[in-house]
């Protein structure tokens, strides 16, 4: 418990974030900017420091994208690396705390931290937040403005409960490199396809040279080239692929209906890489090339199923999958659960992304009006702290309902919601609002690219607007889920 937790029962703060990943930081951030040194501001969060996520995960993780944008607002990083340079998760930590300790000298910022949420309410314009210490007492912040910034409330993946004896089962947060399985010459299968599989056979083909390592990946998954994203030295100036025309171009193929094709394209498309031939899903993650390159020569082979359970036939483990099939595999072989986290486990309760009178805003998947909670944490607070929160027709769609159904319109209409909302608020936020936004990826480039982006959208964000409203009101007609307008906002559009 953080000396901060000491003061008295019921305090009155200017905002109160709840989430202290990467949304609820840039939530603390934008707010900020608003307030002035005697305003009080508090952050909870049910972890013992500040990080989100990244307190939880595997030891040997690192971003995805060059470090200067994984931030809280605009705050530059204190690193010393080079822009390309990819932070691990103890530089990411170190950074979060130092953005703490920046946001201390815009306002008086107090923490409760190993504190859980219970929930809040509205009287007469305040807002209350209920919260539980580590000892079970409750307490009580009232608030001018509340955001709730949970996002995905990642945990860390558990063992894979298995039938055979003859395997042992890990997590990647046990840490491959070290203990009992970087001692063992036993053949190793990563159970998963994404990023977090990635990661884990880089550290272990990288470690233990020669070893077998094999990949039960799923359907596949293929990932944006960071190479093409984040292009370096001269090609900065002219080469790669500007993330606004990408995700224009994916945002105007789609009507609502046609998913399929266009998740065709996206995975035909020069800026997508894979391991795997005819890969299936699509989560937004990055891999290089010479990450790729490294990782399929070290693997022994890589298997497009789902694993079910590890069973004991003839004297020997075999992998049981959804297919069907059968895999004998060598006794003593390690498992290592790098399966997703999205899509899984029971769902948030819904929450609106603000509520009536917009003193409440809330990132979570059931709301999601971004692309990435980061963006919907900086964005989502400089409405609210302008009062516009509760005025402009943004859309939310129920992404975490949709992903559980169909991922190929998952990742279409996330695509689309964020497009549009971005559109719509280009009116109505001052450009100040874009300018700082540290998260921007089309900052990457030089000037001149950046300027020419400006232009385009400038010039075609009208034409967005009305292609995504339709395209995303046919996804709500076609899958049954929540998409589009709150209905008090509804009338605006």
């Amino acid at each position: 418990m953080t000396a901060d937790h000491t003061s008295a029962p019921s305090d009155h703060y200017e905002v109160v974030v709840v989430g202290a990943g990467i949304a609820g930081l840039n939530a603390l951030a934008v707010a900020s900017g608003y307030l002035g040194p005697h305003d009080r501001v508090l952050l909870v969060d049910r972890r013992h420091r500040v990080g989100g996520m990244w307190v939880d995960t595997y030891p040997y993780v690192r971003l995805h994208q060059p470090h200067p944008f994984f931030t809280a607002g605009d705050i530059p990083w204190t690193l010393g690396e080079g822009r390309a340079y990819l932070a691990t998760k103890w530089e990411v930590l170190d950074h979060f705390s130092h953005c703490i300790a920046e946001l201390r000298h815009r306002v008086r910022l107090d923490q409760w931290l190993e504190t859980e949420y219970v929930g809040h309410e509205v009287v007469d314009g305040t807002v209350r937040v209920t919260c539980r210490g580590a000892e079970g007492r409750e307490r009580v912040a009232s608030a001018e403005r509340f955001v709730k910034a949970t996002s995905l409330e990642i945990m860390p993946n558990r063992p894979f409960p298995v039938s055979s004896e003859q395997v042992q089962s890990v997590t990647p947060e046990s840490d491959v490199r070290e203990g009992e399985i970087a001692r063992s010459t036993a053949p190793v299968w990563i159970v998963g396809g994404g990023k977090t599989a990635m990661d884990t056979a880089r550290a272990i083909i990288t470690a233990q040279p020669g070893r077998e390592v094999n990949m039960l990946a799923g359907s596949g998954t293929f990932f944006l080239e960071r190479d093409r994203a984040f292009p370096t030295g001269h090609r900065r100036w002219w080469g790669g692929q500007r993330g606004y025309p990408y995700f224009r171009d994916w945002s105007m193929r789609f009507d609502g209906t046609n998913e399929r094709e266009v998740m065709r394209w996206v995975s035909d498309h020069p800026s997508t890489i894979s391991i795997t031939p005819r890969p299936r899903d699509f989560l937004f993650g990055q891999l290089s090339r010479s990450e790729a390159t490294t990782i399929s020569a070290g693997l022994r082979q890589v298997v497009t199923d789902h694993l079910v359970d590890v069973v004991d036939e003839g004297g020997r483990p075999h992998l049981e999958l959804r297919s069907g099939a059968r895999r004998a595999i060598e006794p003593g072989s390690w498992l290592v659960n790098c399966s997703g986290h999205f899509f899984r486990g029971e769902q948030q309760p819904y929450a609106p992304y603000t509520s009536a009178g917009g003193r409440v805003a809330t990132v979570t998947p059931r709301s999601t009006i971004a692309l990435l909670a980061s963006f919907s944490g900086y964005f989502i607070t400089h409405l609210l702290m302008l009062g516009k929160l509760d005025e402009l027709p943004l859309y939310e769609v129920d992404a975490d309902t949709l992903g559980r159904r169909d991922r190929d319109a998952w990742a279409c209409t996330v695509v689309a919601v964020h497009m549009h909302n971005l559109s719509v608020m280009i009116d109505a936020l001052p450009r100040t609002v874009f300018a700082r936004n540290g998260l921007d990826f089309e900052k990457w480039f030089p000037l001149h690219r950046q300027l020419l982006t400006s232009v385009q959208v400038m010039r075609e964000h009208g034409a967005l607007i009305e292609h995504t409203a339709a395209a995303l009101d046919r996804v709500r007609e076609v899958h049954g889920v929540r998409c589009g307008p709150l209905p008090e906002l509804a009338a605006a559009r």
